[in-house]
């Protein structure tokens, strides 16, 4: 896709983040911007937000864990606009566990796969054939993350292994499109910039509005655990302050690609873990990488 102007994006998990930034984006390239959240007064501040800003945006409450959700959310797309070009499937949450994977209660392993891998299918499944059946070009992002696309951290590995998915499925994804010839394509988004810093998201908010039938005695409580909170008290203990890239640069990057058709969507540097791990593999080696000291490591003050 080269030409935005009035075209209609949507995107999951837009209430706030990488989402709502992304809306933002779009909206400054002359897209209608449809912001799909499961949070509603959330979502409406969202959407309030951007059009102050002057952006044609609806807001549509949205669970992407279920795929009758996610087909209103396409039903209610096109009843606004008449057609979709860009599906952004970008929510996305953490289990909020803090114990080793192999004592995680199994309802944190089935809430994040039904938000990060079937709220991605389910939005390909709803989105995808009506993109191919108005024959304009169009492009589905789907938002995976580094720690699934290059080498997992040891604290989040059921957060890796969802985010593992979804770069799968979007290569195939991806391949199922091409071998059709469709004027749809198809790119993996990880939330990267070239600024240092984290990146403020509400995935430091883990367990935030987890579904009852996913609860356990030990899961954090219902508005979250602040894990942000947590780690900048680790961090400030140790004697240093942690700085926060600004999200605007995901944003960018996203449109940049889709506009080059960019599979591989991720700032510049990003891909050094991933040659650690393939080098790794072709050599046969142990995954030394995963005994490295990560960034999330509060260190001694010098």
């Amino acid at each position: 896709m080269k030409d935005f102007d009035g075209k209609v994006a949507v995107v999951t998990g837009g209430g706030g983040g990488i989402g709502k930034a992304l809306g933002v984006r779009f909206g400054q390239a002359g897209m209608k911007v449809v912001l799909a959240d499961n949070d509603p007064s959330v979502l409406d501040g969202a959407v309030a937000d951007l059009r102050a800003r002057g952006f044609d945006t609806t807001g549509v409450v949205t669970d992407v864990r279920l795929l009758e959700s996610v087909e209103a959310l396409r039903d209610a797309t096109l009843d606004a606009y008449g057609a979709v070009h860009v599906v952004c499937n970008n929510a996305g949450i953490g289990s909020g566990s803090q114990k080793p994977f192999w004592e995680q209660h199994v309802n944190d392993w089935r809430w994040s796969y039904d938000v990060n891998v079937f709220g991605v299918v389910n939005g390909i499944n709803a989105f995808v054939p009506v993109m191919l059946d108005q024959d304009t070009e169009g492009h589905v992002v789907n938002t995976s993350s580094g720690n699934g696309g290059f080498s997992p951290l040891l604290s989040g590995t059921i957060y890796a292994t969802t985010k593992a998915a979804v770069v799968t499925i979007t290569e195939c994804l991806w391949g199922s499109l091409r071998a059709i010839d469709a004027k749809v394509s198809a790119s993996v988004m990880f939330p990267s910039t070239r600024t240092p810093g984290m990146l403020k998201t509400g995935i430091w908010r883990p367990g935030r509005n987890r579904p009852s039938e996913f609860a356990h005695e030990e899961a954090p409580p219902q508005e979250g655990r602040d894990a942000l909170g947590q780690l900048e008290a680790a961090m400030r203990q140790a004697g240093r302050e942690l700085t926060f890239a600004p999200l605007e640069e995901i944003a960018d990057m996203t449109l940049e690609g889709i506009a080059n058709d960019t599979f591989w969507i991720y700032a510049d540097g990003g891909g050094q873990s991933a040659q650690i791990r393939v080098d790794s593999i072709l050599n046969r080696a142990s995954p030394d990488y995963m005994r490295q000291e990560t960034q999330f490591t509060p260190r001694a003050a010098e």
